[in-house]
């Protein structure tokens, strides 16, 4: 059904595009100030080897050892301005002199964090590069740090840079982790390159999956989007069925459905919505009103009477006259008159055209609602907007037939005749009219 598709559609869309905002989000991994006491590692795995020329890294001589410690420990105690104070005095022009490369490192090293801690990001950068420009680091502190001036560029949403700082940390490490592959989709997905976002992003799901892990949901929500762009529902929707296993909410029961509803199978697309609505999901009236027209268009009215009936008096559907049209109009298909009418009556009321008044006057007419059903009519066609006034004089002949009143019925069905389209019919009834008319004398005069 076109109204089903199109509310589908819209919702699908703002919904994938909601959930692609939040697997986007860059967060940056805590940073600890390493490489002191012990490493700090900004990803899980550390390379398997170190396919690069033996590096021959200058000692940590123990008087620097000693005063990096004492900073370390006014850091750990949130005494950051006397820790940098520390910093800032080890690699003063004098300073700075007296240490070697490795010793430098572990002064930015520190340095940096102070900066993160503060949220200062162009500044921890800044140090973190410092880091990265010293010769002869230990591997793992070259790979740790690349990584996370890679981050460091996200969260200041300079995307390329962070993809180019993230190659090279890739180029450096021979096992990285799904973290580093989503990180790297994220980056690419901002800059548009959805092809590369998604091969990264499967790639990260398809680690964890063969190591017998669970990928985050938001991984899953990343390559769900990244599938629908590429209009590949049918990848996007087992996705879906992923995270209606593993991470069951009600916005993935719905997007789900208008999915199959996209692929053309409506079978599916009620059964879904039926569930979400059956588990209390639905509470929107965009929602409640899809799945009404599902419902129409399987040919079970009854169902989209009572899904908007109880929609209205949960207050949850909205005050609106198309609204009430539909519950009216399932109503009606459902040969539930009485039902029908005060929701027909309410989408009248609201509506600023003479097109439900003439509806409304059909279902008059079906619930033997004579008078009422003429004056709706009557009134429809006054107000204007009618699509068929000549169905809508049809209806009023009935009426006014079914009345007795036989010469404002002709009247009406004349005016119907006057199109080409309710010709026939309407000259069918002036002739039935005229044949009653005569049934009625003949009965009078056996009467009298």
């Amino acid at each position: 059904m076109k109204g089903a598709g199109m509310v589908g559609m819209s919702l699908l869309r703002i919904s994938a595009i909601a959930a692609v905002m939040l697997s986007s989000t860059i967060v940056l991994d805590r940073i600890e100030p390493g490489f002191l006491l012990s490493e700090a590692v900004a990803q899980d795995d550390k390379p398997k080897k170190d396919t690069r020329e033996t590096r021959r890294t200058p000692a940590l001589r123990n008087k620097v050892y000693e005063r990096l410690a004492e900073a370390q420990t006014l850091a750990e105690g949130k005494e950051y301005v006397a820790a940098a104070a520390i910093l800032d005095d080890m690699i003063s022009e004098d300073g700075k002199r007296a240490l070697n490369s490795y010793e430098l490192a572990n002064v930015y090293n520190l340095h940096a964090f102070l900066s993160y801690v503060k949220e200062d990001y162009v500044a921890s950068l800044r140090y973190y590069q410092q880091v990265i420009a010293q010769p002869d680091i230990p591997l793992a502190m070259e790979i740790n740090t690349r990584f996370t001036v890679a981050q460091l560029y996200f969260v200041q949403e300079k995307w390329q840079q962070g993809i180019d700082a993230l190659l090279m940390w890739f180029d450096l490490n021979e096992q990285p982790n799904a973290d580093a592959y989503v990180l790297l989709a994220q980056g690419y997905y901002q800059v548009k390159k959805y092809d590369l976002a998604l091969n990264n992003v499967e790639t990260a799901i398809s680690m964890h999956e063969t190591a017998g892990k669970l990928p985050k949901e938001q991984w899953y929500n990343l390559a769900r989007f990244l599938y629908f762009d590429k209009d590949d529902f049918v990848s996007a929707l087992d996705v879906l069925n992923t995270l209606l296993i593993y991470y069951p909410k009600k916005q993935y029961w719905v997007q789900a459905s208008h999915l199959h509803g996209e692929l053309k199978d409506e079978k599916s697309q009620l059964a879904l919505m039926e569930a979400a609505y059956e588990q209390g999901f639905l509470d929107r009236s965009s929602e409640l009103v899809t799945m009404a027209y599902l419902y129409l268009s399987a040919e079970v009215p009854y169902f989209a009477g009572s899904v908007m009936q109880r929609g209205f008096e949960d207050e949850l559907v909205d005050d609106k006259s198309k609204n009430y049209e539909l519950a009216g109009s399932a109503w009606a298909q459902a040969r539930e008159v009485e039902k029908s009418i005060p929701m027909m009556e309410k989408a009248a009321a609201k509506s600023d055209e003479g097109e439900l008044y003439v509806r409304l006057g059909n279902v008059y007419l079906d619930g033997d609602q004579f008078s009422k059903a003429a004056d709706s009519v009557q009134k429809g066609l006054e107000k204007g907007g009618v699509k068929r006034p000549d169905q809508a004089r049809l209806v009023l002949g009935m009426s006014y037939f079914n009345l007795g009143e036989y010469d404002k019925a002709r009247r009406a069905f004349r005016a119907a005749g006057k199109d080409k389209r309710s010709k026939t019919y309407s000259q069918q009834w002036i002739k039935y009219i005229a044949s009653e008319e005569n049934r009625q004398r003949e009965l009078e005069k056996d009467i009298f």
